[in-house]
């Protein structure tokens, strides 16, 4: 996904303020995002405390309200299926990164004492393709090692907390993803050993490049042997939508392309794609007002696969492409979740030593990781795998199954600040975004979920069918 550079803009001074505030001797704040030349992890790190802070002190330091995981856990419903034991277990949820987190087990640990939350009943992490360079080892530099760190932190400690039972399989890879075919070779081979051997239920994906950074059309075709056999063996493949609303910076950065884009393989057919929202919650995780669609969220239509059959009902809105997201999650800044990390930051003043930090984080890279946790409940209610959800998910979208929210407010637009920005010679880009409306749109999908009763119904899709 690419770097959040408006937003970087947006909250510059914000950053600012929160290192101030802090007051403490934290490292300086590295992006989920790298900068350089890594546009495609999701996440955005907006500032890291000593202490876990609650939405009140989000507000009251930071300008923006933050959820902490019992919060999330309420807006989404899930007490009633937690309290019938829908808890994930005897379910697993694959997660996929570049390098992973040298940390990561015991992170999830401190996550779950300070939270509350109960250890997941098997964790392992994986490198069946290599392994990974010893930390903060990376040919792009140190800022893309810690990105794909706190990329992997968000991922697997808030798929947990959506389905605090579920078994959780890291799998690492040794080679940076960025934008076009870097890195992808050895996400395939890494994803089809998993489903290879049947480790796991469901596989998120919170990485992706856009579909013009590719070589050609084929090429993309040609790295879709995961999703392919992802499919054939009935595991759901989930993927981020993309943090740069309906645009996307070229790869060297220099700014964007002058025309709508999406990336790749949220824009596969055969992947559910998960865009983004923003929540309005209080203190104990009640919604304040609906849901909107955050105006970073990815969305639009792929130049590279035509509309899929589970789309035909949704045409005036795809056309004849392929269309993006399926389905939204919380993913905005204004909403920001809490992630803890110990590793060490070399940038800091004591490069080895463990640096423990809770961070504030948004992106679509959350949405995918919350996703798969509400998977890996709907599984275990079916007693099965539930493998390719879009024909199922779009069936419920279409006869307004109450347990898909619809959100009708918000869009997303992308400016972008070119290279010279700021010169007379050089003015910014704008790309149009997509606008919600009643039913499926490019800006949400089909919207959002109330998991209560999404889970039961995407679980009773055989018997429906029937």
């Amino acid at each position: 996904m690419h770097v959040l550079r408006q937003l970087r803009v947006a909250i510059a001074g914000l950053i600012g303020t929160l290192a101030l505030a802090i007051g403490s001797p934290a490292a300086p704040l590295a992006p989920a995002f790298a900068v350089h030349p890594m546009p495609t992890i999701g996440g955005q790190t907006l500032a890291d405390t000593l202490t876990p802070p609650t939405t009140a002190t989000c507000r009251a330091t930071f300008g923006i309200p933050c959820y902490q995981p019992f919060q999330i856990q309420k807006a989404y419903d899930l007490a009633p299926l937690f309290g019938r034991g829908i808890d994930g277990r005897g379910r697993t949820i694959v997660i996929v990164d570049a390098f992973g987190s040298p940390t990561i087990q015991d992170d999830l640990k401190t996550f779950d004492q300070t939270f509350g939350l109960p250890d997941p009943p098997s964790f392992q992490v994986i490198q069946p393709v290599g392994a990974v360079p010893a930390f903060p080892q990376d040919p792009f530099g140190v800022s893309d090692r810690l990105s794909w760190a706190g990329e992997t932190t968000l991922d697997v400690e808030w798929t947990h907390v959506i389905a605090p039972a579920a078994n959780i399989v890291l799998v690492e890879t040794p080679v940076s993803e960025t934008e076009g075919v870097q890195g992808f070779p050895e996400i395939v081979r890494a994803e089809n050993f998993v489903i290879d051997h049947g480790i796991g239920d469901v596989i998120s994906q919170s990485f992706g490049a856009t579909e013009q950074t590719f070589p050609n059309a084929a090429t993309i075709r040609g790295l879709r042997g995961a999703v392919i056999n992802a499919a054939l063996h009935h595991v759901t493949m989930l993927a981020s939508s993309g943090d740069d609303g309906a645009g996307a910076l070229k790869s060297d950065l220099s700014c964007c392309f002058p025309f709508r884009a999406v990336i790749w393989p949220s824009s596969d057919p055969l992947v559910t794609s998960t865009g983004g929202t923003q929540l309005n919650l209080d203190d104990a995780g009640n919604r304040l007002s609906p849901d909107i669609v955050w105006n970073g969220a990815g969305g639009g239509v792929s130049t590279v696969f035509g509309r899929p059959l589970f789309q035909r009902g949704v045409r005036q809105a795809v056309g004849g492409q392929r269309g993006i997201p399926d389905i939204s999650m919380s993913s905005a800044v204004s909403g920001a979740v809490i992630t803890f990390t110990s590793y060490p930051n070399p940038n800091g003043p004591n490069p080895t030593a463990p640096n423990p930090r809770f961070h504030l984080v948004a992106g679509t890279s959350e949405a995918s990781p919350l996703f798969a946790g509400i998977v890996a409940l709907a599984d275990q209610t079916a007693h099965h795998r539930l493998g390719f959800l879009n024909d199922r998910l779009y069936e419920l979208g279409a006869r307004h199954a109450s347990g898909i929210v619809d959100v009708t407010t918000g869009s997303n637009p992308r400016t972008f600040c070119n290279a010279n920005c700021g010169t007379p010679q050089e003015q910014d880009i704008t790309i149009p975004g997509f606008t919600a409306a009643t039913g499926y749109d490019l800006a949400s999908g089909w919207g959002t979920i109330d998991g209560a009763r999404f889970v039961q119904e995407l679980a009773r899709g055989d018997d429906d069918r029937d």
